[in-house]
């Protein structure tokens, strides 16, 4: 049986995740990335930055990290009956791809749900590819005929 866990990124492992971030943006195609190097410094010290508001989940085989999933937690206006309210975005779910299609970014997507209960979130949301739709759906994301979006500037 797999040695496989599911826990918070620690600081000696930012740069890991750094570089599963940079794989994903690679293997989506993105022409001309920059220098690794440089992205893994800036995304380390962007991490230790935003480690209040982004949480980072890493999914562990035997030691090695092989995937990553992010909780970005936004703490929203009170209301009379909520004076601390917060919602989450769910960011950056990558697996390895030798480690796909086995369950694994399901594991890795609902401990990051199970993270945003314990904080007490209103909700979480994500942005998917049509890949991951599915897992998505596994997970019990559902689509809102509420949830509007607009695009206000090009990434």
């Amino acid at each position: 049986m797999e040695n496989i866990s599911i826990r918070p990124a620690r600081p000696a492992e930012l740069a890991t995740v750094a570089a599963l971030r940079w794989e994903w943006f690679a293997e989506n195609g993105s022409a001309d990335p920059g220098e690794r190097e440089e992205f893994v410094r800036h995304f380390v010290a962007w991490a230790g930055e935003n480690a209040g508001s982004h949480r980072c989940m890493v999914l562990v085989r035997d030691e090695r990290v092989i995937g990553m999933a992010w909780l970005a937690v936004v703490q929203r206006v009170p209301t009379p009956r909520a004076p601390r309210r917060a919602s989450g975005d769910l960011q950056c779910v990558y697996v390895v791809p030798e480690a796909r299609d086995g369950g694994l970014g399901g594991r890795l997507i609902r401990a990051v749900l199970d993270g945003a209960r314990e904080l007490g979130l209103e909700r979480v949301t994500v942005h998917s590819s049509p890949r991951a739709v599915p897992a998505y759906a596994r997970s019990g994301f559902q689509e809102s005929p509420r949830l509007l979006q607009a695009q206000v500037s090009r990434v």
